[in-house]
C-alpha cells in the first residue's frame, strides 16, 4: 500500500533550516489508480495496483536515477496537457514529482536541472531565494514561512546558503584528498566558484520564468511573490553587470523595492538605473541628489550624458518652490548662468505679496553661496521685474558703484576706460545707463560714495547731479571738466539728461551682455516733448556757466553762441556777451540773430496779409447769401419794470432803423410766417 505524501503539508521556514513537522492541511482526495484484482486474506484485503506516479519517481530518485526521474515527470506532464480537460489531482501529483526532483538536483549542485525542475513545479520563487541570503536582503525574516509539500519539505537542504551547500558537496567528494583542505585548496576554491556562478545563473533563469509566466497567467495565486522576484532579479542584473536587461527590467512594469535595490546600484555603480527608479517612485529628492553627485564628479556614470540639463529640467516641470529654492541655491555655484534661470524661474511662482520676500531671501542665499552670481540675480530681478522695489534698486546702485570704485582705483584699469570689451568698460556703461534711467535708488547717497573719485568719474557725477536738479553744477562739469559741449546740449535739450535713448540703445546693442539692458523698465528711452520754459531756463543756465569764467575756449565760446541763438531772448544773449570777445567768435551768431529777426517779421507780414485777404473774400461770398435770407427781428424783454414802461413811452421809427441797418431789399418774416419786404409791414 502506497502512502500519499503529497496530500499533507508543513510550513517551511524562509531563513532557517530545521526539519518542519508534518501536519496535514485540507485538501482534495488524489485520484488514486483502480485496481481488477482483490485478493482477501485472514486479517486483510490485498490489491494488486499500477505504480503511482510518485512511488515511480521516488524509486528513481531513491536509486540516483535523477535523469529517468526527469524523463518521467516529462512523459507524464504531456500526458496531462494533451488531455481537454486537466485534472487538477493530477497536476498536483505533478507538481511535487517536479520538486522532489528539483530539491534533489540543487542538494548535488546540479543547478540547470534543478532550475527547470523548480518552475516546472510552480516552486514558489521565495522558497528557492532564502537560499541566497546575499540578495533576499529584508525581504523576507526567519519569522516567515510558506506552505509546503510535507514529502518536499523532508528532502530539502538544510544548509544555511547555496555557498554552504556547495562546500557540503565539495567537503563530501574531495575531502580528504586535498590539502591543507577543502575549502582553500586553488582546484576547489576554482570549482567553489564556478558553481556558485552557476547557481546564480540558475536563479536568474528561474525568475526570468516567473516574470514571463505571469504576464500570460493573470489569475496566479503567486502574487505576493512579484516584489521579490522583480527585486532580486534586478539586484542579479546588477551583480553581474548585466545594464541592458537591467534597463529593460526597470523600463517595463515592475514591482521592485526601492530600499533594497538603492545599496546594490549604489555598489554597483548602476546610477542610472537608481535615477531610474527614483523617477518612478516620484522621489525627486533623491533623484536630484544623484544628479548632483554626478554633476561634481562624486559619481560617475557614463549612461547619463547631462545631469545639470535634467536637473533643470525637472526642477522646472515640477513647479515646486521649495525644491527650486534649494537647488538653485546649489546650481548657482556649479554653473551661475543655468543656476540664475532656475532662481528667476522660482521667483515667477511667487504670489504678488510673497514675491518680494522670497526674492529678498533668495538673493540673500545666493549672494552668500556665489557673491558673482548673487550680483546676476539682483541684475536680473532689476532688468525683468517690472515691480521692482526701492530696495533691489538701491542695492543694484550700490554694487555697480562699488565695482566701478574698485576699478578707478586701480591705476591700471583706470586709464585704460575705453579699452574694447572689457569688464569694466561695461561696468562704467551699465552704471551710467541705470543712474540715469533709475528713480527708485538714493540719489544723494550714491553720489557721496562717488565723490572721492569724481575726477575720474565725471559722466557719472554729472548725471547725478542733474537727479539733484543741480544744473548748474551738471551743466558745468560737462562744459568745464569734460569739455563736452555737445553732451551740454543735449542735457538742456533732453530737459537734465546727459545719455540720450538712441546713443544708450546704441551703445547696448554694440556691447556684450547689455543687449536685455535694451528692454529693461529703467532703460533710457526718447522722453516726450520737453516743457518749453526748462529747455530756455536750462539754456539759459548753460551760457551762465560759459560766461562765469574768465577764460574760455574760443571753441566753446562759439558752440555757447550758437545755443543761445536758439531759444532765450536773442537780445538778452547780445548784451551778455563780453566786449572782449573777438568778433569772429560772434560773428556768426550775430548773423543768425538778424537773419532770424527779420525772417520772423517778414514772416508775420505775410501772414498778416494772407489771412486778410482771406477774411475779405469769406465776406463777399456771405454777403449775398445774408441779404437773400433776410434776417428775424425779436423783442427783448427786461426783467426791469422801469425800463419797460420807458421802452413803451418811447417812440422808435423801426422803419427807418430797419433801413439803415438792413437796407434795401431784405424780408421780414410777418406775424402769420410769410415773408414781407420790412417796408410793407406795419
Amino acid at each position: 500500500m502506497i502512502e500519499h505524501v503529497m496530500g499533507k503539508w508543513c510550513s517551511a521556514f524562509l531563513c532557517q533550516r530545521p526539519r518542519p513537522p508534518r501536519r496535514s492541511m485540507p485538501h482534495s482526495t488524489a485520484t488514486f489508480p483502480r485496481s481488477g484484482v482483490l485478493v482477501l486474506g485472514e486479517h486483510a484485503v490485498h490489491s494488486l495496483v499500477p505504480s503511482t506516479l510518485i512511488s515511480q519517481a521516488e524509486s528513481l530518485l531513491e536509486s540516483h536515477r535523477i535523469q529517468d526521474a526527469i524523463d518521467l515527470a516529462d512523459q507524464q506532464r504531456k500526458k496531462i496537457y494533451s488531455n481537454l480537460t486537466v485534472n487538477q489531482d493530477e497536476i498536483e501529483e505533478l507538481q511535487y514529482v517536479y520538486q522532489r526532483i528539483g530539491f534533489q538536483c540543487f542538494s548535488e549542485t546540479l543547478f540547470e536541472d534543478a532550475g527547470n525542475s523548480f518552475f516546472e513545479g510552480n516552486l514558489d520563487p521565495r522558497l528557492l531565494i532564502s537560499y541566497y541570503p546575499d540578495l533576499r536582503g529584508s525581504l523576507f525574516t526567519a519569522d516567515d514561512t510558506l506552505n509546503v509539500y510535507a514529502g518536499v519539505a523532508s528532502y530539502m537542504p538544510q544548509d544555511v546558503s547555496v555557498d554552504d551547500l556547495i562546500v557540503a558537496n565539495l567537503v563530501r567528494n574531495y575531502s580528504p584528498h586535498l590539502s591543507p583542505n577543502t575549502r582553500s585548496a586553488p582546484p576547489t576554491a576554482e570549482l567553489r566558484k564556478i558553481l556558485g556562478m552557476a547557481a546564480q545563473e540558475m536563479l536568474e533563469k528561474f525568475l526570468k520564468k516567473c516574470r514571463t509566466r505571469r504576464k500570460v497567467d493573470t489569475t496566479s495565486q503567486l502574487q505576493d511573490t512579484y516584489a521579490v522576484v522583480d527585486t532580486v532579479l534586478a539586484k542579479l542584473y546588477a551583480q553581474l553587470e548585466k545594464t541592458k536587461e537591467l534597463y529593460a527590467l526597470l523600463q517595463d512594469a515592475n514591482h521592485v523595492v526601492t530600499s533594497e535595490l538603492e545599496p546594490i546600484f549604489k555598489g554597483t555603480g548602476q546610477y542610472n538605473a537608481l535615477c531610474m527608479i527614483y523617477k518612478q517612485t516620484k522621489d525627486d529628492d533623491k533623484l536630484l541628489e544623484t544628479w548632483a553627485k554626478l554633476v561634481e564628479g562624486e559619481w560617475i556614470d557614463e549612461d547619463i550624458n547631462d545631469p545639470l540639463t535634467d536637473m533643470i529640467t525637472l526642477l522646472t516641470e515640477k513647479k515646486d518652490r521649495s525644491l527650486l529654492q534649494h537647488w538653485a541655491i546649489w546650481l548657482t555655484k556649479i554653473d551661475p548662468d543655468r543656476g540664475l534661470k532656475v532662481s528667476s524661474y522660482h521667483g515667477g511662482l511667487s504670489k504678488r505679496k510673497e514675491k518680494t520676500e522670497d526674492e529678498s531671501a533668495l538673493l540673500k542665499q545666493i549672494s552668500e553661496a556665489n557673491p558673482l552670481a548673487g550680483m546676476q540675480y539682483l541684475e536680473h530681478l532689476v532688468l525683468q521685474r517690472r515691480g521692482s522695489t526701492e530696495e533691489f534698486h538701491q542695492r543694484f546702485a550700490t554694487s555697480l558703484v562699488g565695482q566701478l570704485v574698485g576699478f578707478a582705483s586701480d591705476e591700471t584699469v583706470s586709464k585704460l576706460w575705453r579699452a574694447k570689451d572689457s569688464d569694466h568698460k561695461r561696468v562704467r556703461i551699465k552704471t551710467a545707463l541705470f543712474l540715469q534711467g533709475s528713480l527708485l535708488y538714493n540719489v544723494q547717497r550714491i553720489k557721496e560714495r562717488l565723490l572721492p573719485h569724481s575726477k575720474l568719474l565725471k559722466l557719472e557725477m554729472s548725471i547725478l547731479e542733474g537727479k539733484l536738479k543741480h544744473h548748474r553744477d551738471a551743466l558745468s562739469i560737462l562744459i568745464h571738466d569734460m569739455h563736452d559741449s555737445t553732451s551740454a546740449e543735449v542735457y538742456c535739450t533732453l530737459g537734465g539728461d546727459v545719455i540720450p535713448g538712441k546713443v544708450a540703445t546704441s551703445i547696448s546693442e554694440s556691447t556684450p551682455g547689455l543687449q536685455p539692458w535694451i528692454t529693461a523698465p529703467f532703460f533710457p528711452r526718447p522722453t516726450a516733448k520737453v516743457d518749453d520754459g526748462l529747455k530756455k531756463s536750462l539754456l539759459k543756465i548753460l551760457l551762465e556757466v560759459y560766461l562765469a569764467e574768465q577764460y574760455v575756449e574760443l571753441q566753446s565760446c562759439s558752440a555757447s553762441t550758437r545755443l543761445s541763438s536758439g531759444e532765450p531772448g536773442r537780445r538778452r544773449c547780445r548784451t551778455r556777451l563780453p566786449e572782449e570777445w573777438p568778433v569772429a567768435n560772434t560773428a556768426s551768431f550775430l548773423a543768425r540773430s538778424l537773419r532770424r529777426t527779420i525772417h520772423q517779421r517778414h514772416e508775420g507780414q505775410i501772414v498778416r496779409a494772407v489771412s486778410a485777404a482771406q477774411n475779405l473774400e469769406v465776406k463777399e461770398k456771405t454777403w449775398l447769401i445774408l441779404r437773400e435770407e433776410g434776417m428775424m427781428i425779436e423783442d427783448v424783454e427786461t426783467e426791469d419794470e422801469d425800463e419797460e414802461e420807458a421802452a413803451v413811452d418811447e417812440k422808435v421809427d423801426e422803419k427807418g432803423a430797419l433801413q439803415v441797418t438792413l437796407g434795401p431789399g431784405v424780408f421780414v418774416p410777418g406775424e402769420d410766417g410769410a415773408r414781407r419786404h420790412w417796408d410793407n409791414m406795419g
